[in-house]
């Protein structure tokens, strides 16, 4: 850590921006990075080089996962102000990635909750392999190489590799030779995935690019661009480019020079300076002026377009020792390439184009001016090739997405220390304890008249159970049935312990609780309201003749015989952390997952995670039927009034939106998905009971911030106290109104007759 810290000071002294860095490197990242739910996706690109690789990586994981937040990492400056200017409109966040510390990676983690973690090319950090192993999150590395400068190294480490490399779930190398150098360290799931960087998508600056406009006034003869331009000890390239240039001057050869790091950007302009080049920088560009001969291209991300505008291109770190880099972006253009006798880092990608004749090699610096003046004479058709050749090989994104939608998966919720050694021992009670009373209340099970059909679910909070009751109540009536809904009536205060009331019954919300407002105000079917559901059950038959029962939150209330055992997942949220209480939010493990006839999987329309819930569900059930399900609004409705809008046509904005349950992220997805911007938001407790003085500080906080309205859901509403429009004027408060539909309807329906016959 000392040293650590050293570091950043020496390199904060270069560029301040490296002491800015150092909160994201120490985990303590955006407030607005902090997730939820799970479901993110976190890629790690270490450099410009990585991250320009990645772009249409990039894009493709952002249109197969839609609904899932991207975030990238990336170690450098220069691959930060990259993925900003590339990937900034895409993504949901760019920081500088953690250092290697197990409390920091443990403290990113619990902000992203990613589903997938993504490592491009060869970054293997052994702590954040392992921290996103333990969680239960996808981990993969994508574009693998190991270049041969570091293999040996790697090799000399063999004995830590296996144990590293076992975390990762898949490993996508470029070529069968970097598949067969990870499988020498110990890896087992590998396979040849081709080279992102092929699958670059050519895009030339346009008439409005300043360099464009620079060109079309110099009009020069040709255009040499030196690309990515590094040094060693024993050359400086971009000493060797101005001496090259000097030679070629007599042919109006315009030079396009890049230095490869932002920090070489002055050294290379006192090189032009020194030489008498006249020459302007690109930060300093402006129309009119004295026509240069040189640009100095000191900006970052900008090269890739430009290549569309040269004749030549000499590819850096070829001729300076430094492993050579991408040659495929100006090769992708048609361009012929000079590169010089180093190029390690892309050995097989220069062999192929070797092979092909698709680039011009040198042994020397000195052999620099001769090479560019042969291409500009005639490149021997090497562009073309070149092009053919970078052509061939697409195809590595489209593989690479695929693998991703395997490896994509349900993360386990790991609160920090030292609560989370209290919690598990306290989960491990709450299991023992449960485990105790199913047993004991599965012998004292009693059986109602009716058929009864149960909707629950394993986690605590909202997954949509009063929205499905209903829609379930609605298509029971619709086949000549008279359901009936029992309840237990969560909160409510009444003396009176067993309720049977007709649809549209009027009854005060600390009498009945909230949901059974809920049904009750639906008028769909007659509500029983008590903790007894045999006794409120038999109430319930008697009075109305109900001849089907539908069970409200029963998949743990084995003491009451169901007929049929719907179980419900929240696919935003779907096993609470994976994790028992008070660890995670399950109510039970999830081997309760076997006792189902039907899962639904609710509010799939809001998340990418459906296949993988799949996954886990087959786990534990393998035969039992999936269906999905989509929360649709209905309604906008004026507290105040109870005045109707269509959800769809009525457009509120700045608006505060405040709730009580037990995932707000199902709310402000459906928001979402109205297309309503709020411009500020307060949660609290599930079935919270709102008090005047929390609607005045609610009130008075959005309308500090601008808000002309207030919203909130069905359920709130309800719990709302006397006088609240009032206690919240001049805003107006509106409620939401959803319903649900049920993807395969028919095919549950029948499943559920099937059983009630049985029982018949």
């Amino acid at each position: 850590m000392p040293a650590l810290l050293l570091y950043f000071l020496l390199r904060g002294f270069g560029n301040r921006k490296y002491w800015h860095s150092v909160p994201e490197r120490f985990g303590f990242l955006p407030r607005h990075f902090r997730q939820i739910g799970p479901g993110a996706i976190w890629l790690h690109a270490v450099s410009m080089g990585e991250i320009l690789a990645c772009v249409e990586f990039a894009r493709r994981l952002k249109t197969e996962f839609p609904r899932s937040r991207l975030f990238v990492s990336t170690s450098t400056l220069a691959g930060r102000a990259t993925a900003e200017q590339k990937l900034g409109a895409i993504t949901d966040g760019i920081w500088f990635a953690p250092v290697d510390y197990v409390w920091v990676l443990r403290r990113v983690l619990r902000a992203l909750k990613p589903s997938l973690v993504i490592v491009a090319e060869t970054e293997i950090w052994p702590n954040l392999f392992r921290e996103v192993h333990r969680i239960g999150a996808g981990l993969a590395i994508v574009n693998g190489r190991i270049s041969d400068k570091a293999l040996p190294k790697y090799l000399r480490m063999r004995w830590v590799f296996p144990v590293v490399l076992a975390a990762v779930d898949r490993i996508l190398a470029q070529t069968e030779e970097m598949a067969e150098r990870f499988r020498q360290l110990g890896a087992e799931r590998v396979r040849v995935g081709g080279n992102l960087k092929f699958d670059f998508e050519a895009r030339a600056a346009g008439p409005e690019s300043p360099v464009v406009q620079l060109l079309e006034r110099v009009r020069p003869g040709k255009v040499w661009i030196a690309a990515s331009t590094m040094t060693d000890e024993g050359i400086d390239e971009d000493d060797a480019v101005i001496a090259a240039w000097r030679e070629l001057r007599r042919r109006d050869v315009f030079l396009i020079l890049v230095p490869r790091k932002p920090e070489r950007f002055d050294a290379a302009a006192a090189k032009l300076d020194a030489a008498g080049v006249r020459y302007v920088r690109r930060s300093r560009l402006e129309p009119g002026g004295a026509l240069p001969e040189a640009l100095l291209l000191d900006s970052i991300g900008e090269l890739g377009t430009l290549f569309a505008y040269a004749d030549v291109v000499l590819m850096g770190g070829t001729l300076a020792a430094r492993g050579g880099h991408n040659i495929l972006e100006p090769a992708l253009f048609g361009k012929p390439v000079i590169v010089g006798p180093h190029m390690e880092n892309f050995q097989a990608i220069a062999d192929e184009f070797r092979a092909a004749r698709a680039i011009a090699e040198i042994g020397a610096a000195e052999d620099l001016a001769g090479a560019v003046d042969r291409v500009l004479a005639s490149d021997d058709g090497i562009g073309e090739r070149a092009r053919t050749c970078a052509e061939a090989r697409r195809g590595a994104t489209a593989l690479a997405i695929a693998e991703m939608r395997e490896v994509y998966r349900l993360p386990r919720h790991r609160p920090a220390m030292p609560w989370f050694a209290l919690a598990w021992a306290l989960s491990r009670v709450w299991r023992w304890e449960a485990r105790r009373r199913q047993v004991r209340d599965y012998a004292k099970r009693k059986r109602l008249k009716a058929p009864v059909i149960s909707v629950g679910n394993l986690t605590m909070g909202g997954t949509g159970k009063t929205p499905c009751v209903l829609r379930l109540a609605e298509l029971l009536r619709a086949d000549g049935r008279k359901p009936g809904i029992l309840t237990r009536g969560y909160g409510r205060t009444s003396p009176v312990n067993h309720m049977a009331l007709a649809a549209g019954a009027t009854v005060r919300p600390e009498e009945s609780g909230d949901e059974p407002q809920i049904f009750l105000r639906s008028r769909v079917a007659p509500v029983g309201i008590g903790a007894d559901r045999f006794q409120t059950g038999s109430l319930l038959a008697e009075r109305f003749g109900t001849d089907v029962i539908v069970l409200d939150d029963g998949f743990q209330h084995v003491k009451l015989a169901r007929d049929f055992d719907i179980v419900l997942i929240d696919a935003l949220n779907p096993f609470g952390g994976c994790e028992v209480f008070p660890v995670g939010r399950l109510r039970e493990p999830l081997q309760g997952l076997a006792r189902a006839d039907a899962v639904v999987i609710t509010r799939n329309e809001a998340s990418d995670m459906g296949p993988a819930i799949e996954r886990a569900i087959c786990r534990w059930n393998p035969t039992v039927p999936i269906l999905r399900a989509r929360i649709e609004p209905e309604w906008w409705v004026e507290h105040r009034t109870g005045r109707h809008y269509r959800a769809q046509e009525f457009r509120l904005e700045k608006a505060g939106v405040f709730c009580g349950l037990g995932n707000p992220l199902t709310f402000y997805r459906t928001l979402e998905g109205l297309g309503l911007k709020w411009i500020d938001s307060v949660e609290f407790e599930d079935h919270h009971r709102y008090r005047a003085k929390e609607l005045e500080r609610i009130a008075s906080q959005f309308q500090a911030r601008g808000a002309t309205a207030l919203v909130t859901t069905e359920k709130d509403a309800i719990n709302l106290c006397e006088g609240a429009d009032e206690l919240v004027a001049p805003l107006q408060l509106y409620w939401l109104k959803v319903g649900m539909r049920i993807e395969g309807e028919a095919e549950l329906m029948e499943r559920i007759e099937k059983s009630l016959a049985r029982r018949g």
